[in-house]
């Protein structure tokens, strides 16, 4: 019979954190790049977790994004990617882990490292410096979109900013935004939205994608465009995730194409209550320092009035003449100011309604709550909205 070991027998915790150790000790395994296949991904909370996999093994993955700003790349399951990170376990339950701060599809070793390189030299031309940056127009006159004329970038920026501000025009620049020669065509574009006349605002972008369907807004010539335009540009390439070249020139960045749509065109409503607000306060002000003038001539006229001898009597009764003429002054000149300040708000207010546009004879056709802009777009049934009412119309060929 073997005789039983003396040694002493240790806690699991006390494994798991001998075994972590030698993981997090080893500088082979805490950076290093791991090829695989993506299977399981989920995205729960501010991680992704996916299990990467080969014909023989499989390990579990998880990616913290608000660490993992790095990547470019969402991953689907099936999809070969390479992934950089280390190894570590997790404690409390004893799991093997991979943990990873870069995704990139496999295959486009290339391609990364071409956007590495014209990020590092741009970023040392000073291109991306937040010095540079120009603020965006408070209300754009005219804003030129460049963009596919078929996705539903232009659709989405479209109804959004109809939406919050139907009194901003868009202007649509057609680009390919995809493929052999799209990067001409979106460098040209912005250039031609830079010298559009009334424009003072240009988005440009397209909707999600491989790194390879991005690619076009990696292209130098692209950048050089956005940083040659004479108006201020956001970017709005892909989805959150996503970050271009185009991303780190142009003034703004745009999570999505519908967000650019929100940054560059503030809220009416918004706006109409911010004016109602300052007249209130305006109205607030007044009002309080027409009672600190009252409160302080009632003071004086109790001591005017505690004041026995004749003379002095005459005397305050004089003062009180006095600060009560500039009490009245100074009220007449506050509520006058108070008044100009109302008028001016409410001749921006004004200038901000629809109708003022209708009223000089313009109509405004609409397909339900959609504004038709082009004859293109004309539904078969219309309403045509006038200044004083509505009609409905039927479109001949």
């Amino acid at each position: 019979m073997r005789e039983e070991s003396s040694a002493r027998a240790i806690t699991v915790s006390e494994l798991n954190r001998y075994v972590r150790g030698s993981l997090v000790s080893d500088p082979i395994l805490q950076s290093m790049n791991l090829r695989g296949e993506v299977s399981g991904f989920r995205v729960y909370g501010s991680a992704w977790y996916f299990e990467l996999k080969d014909e023989h093994a499989a390990v579990n993955c998880v990616l913290f994004t608000r660490g993992g700003r790095l990547t470019s790349h969402q991953p689907v399951n099936g999809e070969q990617v390479i992934v950089h990170g280390r190894a570590d376990l997790y404690e409390q339950r004893g799991t093997f882990q991979f943990v990873a701060d870069m995704i990139r599809p496999d295959g486009t070793g290339a391609l990364w490292l071409r956007f590495q390189q014209l990020k590092q030299r741009l970023a040392a031309e000073g291109l991306f410096d937040e010095a540079r940056k120009r603020p965006l127009p408070e209300r754009p006159r005219k804003i030129a979109v460049v963009t596919s004329a078929q996705g539903a970038v232009w659709h989405d920026i479209h109804k959004i900013c109809g939406e919050r501000d139907p009194g901003v025009p868009l202007v649509l620049v057609p680009v390919a935004v995809q493929g052999a020669g799209a990067a001409q065509e979106i460098a040209a574009g912005i250039a031609r939205a830079g010298r559009l006349p009334g424009v003072d605002l240009v988005i440009a972008g397209r909707g999600g994608g491989s790194m390879e369907d991005l690619w076009c807004f990696n292209e130098e010539m692209v950048a050089r465009a956005i940083a040659a335009c004479p108006l201020p540009v956001i970017s709005a390439v892909g989805h959150e995730t996503d970050f271009t070249i185009a991303d780190f020139v142009a003034d703004r960045r745009a999570s999505t194409p519908s967000n650019a749509a929100e940054m560059a065109v503030p809220d009416r409503a918004a706006r109409t209550r911010a004016v109602i607000q300052l007249r209130q306060r305006l109205e607030s002000a007044a009002e309080h320092a027409l009672q600190r003038q009252e409160m302080a001539a009632a003071l004086m006229r109790r001591r005017l009035e505690a004041c026995a001898p004749t003379d002095r009597l005459r005397e305050m009764a004089n003062r009180l003449a006095m600060a009560s003429l500039r009490m009245e002054r100074a009220t007449e000149a506050l509520l006058e100011r108070t008044q100009q300040r109302l008028t001016r708000a409410g001749i921006r207010l004004e200038a901000l309604n629809p109708t003022r546009v209708l009223e000089r004879g313009y109509v405004l056709v609409q397909d339900g709550d959609r504004t038709v802009t082009r004859a293109a777009y004309a539904p078969e049934k219309m309403t045509l909205r006038f200044a004083d009412g509505r009609i409905q119309v039927r479109r001949e060929e």
